[in-house]
């Protein structure tokens, strides 16, 4: 746990959130895309998510 909550500082994510997220996506998710919940992926998914005058370059 403490290894993942030091990935997501790194990459500058809140550990809070990301958990939480991935709690509630990795049921329904495919295993093949369990990937995509890495946190460096689910920033990449979340700024795209954001709408353009929102996101921070």
């Amino acid at each position: 746990m403490l290894t993942m909550i030091a990935t997501c500082r790194l990459n500058e994510v809140d550990p809070k959130a990301w958990f939480a997220d991935v709690l509630a996506r990795i049921a329904d998710r495919p295993a093949s895309r369990l990937h995509d919940l890495l946190p460096w992926e689910w920033k990449l998914l979340r700024q795209a998510d954001k709408p353009a005058d929102q996101q921070v370059a």
